[in-house]
């Protein structure tokens, strides 16, 4: 069963489907192909987003946990100065479990917290205060390479990628740096554990969809 743009633009909107409509006129049903293409791409990217940010997480939980000498690590940020203004992701992700009528537990705020949490505990702002302990967390990171931008920047990099797929905006345009920033993401969980780059490539579809999605473009 073939759809029309009018389809598209009804289901998916005008808006949305204009930056495709637009860059092949006269030529409808490639527009679409191309949507479609976006969806799959942004499908593939849920395996390694995903290990990304449990794998990041868990590694960063455990050198709070050390360095704290305490499961719930997050109550020092109210007293500790300059890390106070990170209590407000604590804040938030109590009041979604209370929501739920649940009982707030380390393990719980933890799983709660988001990605964008995660990754601010390696901006600049808190290099002094938290970087000493947290680098621990990349123990497979060459030492000549082991420095705190070196691994905010790629981060902050793979959180705006995780918002757009999950925003379901577009991300199908340049191929190969998409390929590029799935290597980068792969790496960066090898920095944390030398064993997740193999046991991904065991279950991860990437890149079959994106040589599916380049044969069906006609891409080189």
């Amino acid at each position: 069963m073939e759809h029309s743009k009018e389809f598209f633009e009804k289901v998916f909107s005008t808006k949305r489907m204009e930056r495709y409509f637009s860059l092949y006129p006269g030529n409808e049903n490639r527009a679409m192909q191309h949507y479609c293409c976006n969806l799959q791409l942004a499908e593939a990217f849920y395996v390694s987003l995903s290990a990304l940010e449990v794998t990041l997480r868990n590694a960063l939980c455990r050198e709070l946990e050390t360095m704290t000498g305490r499961a719930d690590w997050y109550a020092v940020f109210p007293t500790t100065p300059g890390l106070a203004k990170l209590n407000r992701y604590i804040t938030q992700a109590s009041k979604q479990i209370a929501g739920r009528h649940e009982g707030i537990t380390p393990s719980k705020i933890v799983a709660e917290l988001t990605l964008g949490f995660w990754v601010s505990l390696l901006n600049s702002e808190y290099e002094r205060l938290l970087w000493k302990d947290l680098r621990r967390a990349f123990p497979f990171m060459p030492k000549h390479e082991r420095k705190r931008k070196n691994v905010s920047a790629p981060l902050n990099q793979f959180r705006t990628l995780r918002n757009r797929v999950f925003h379901n905006e577009s991300i199908c345009w340049n191929l190969c740096r998409v390929e590029e920033i799935h290597r980068e993401m792969v790496t960066v969980m090898g920095w944390i554990n030398k064993d997740v780059p193999g046991w991904l490539e065991l279950i991860d579809r990437f890149h079959d969809v994106c040589r599916q999605i380049r044969a069906t473009m006609s891409w080189d």
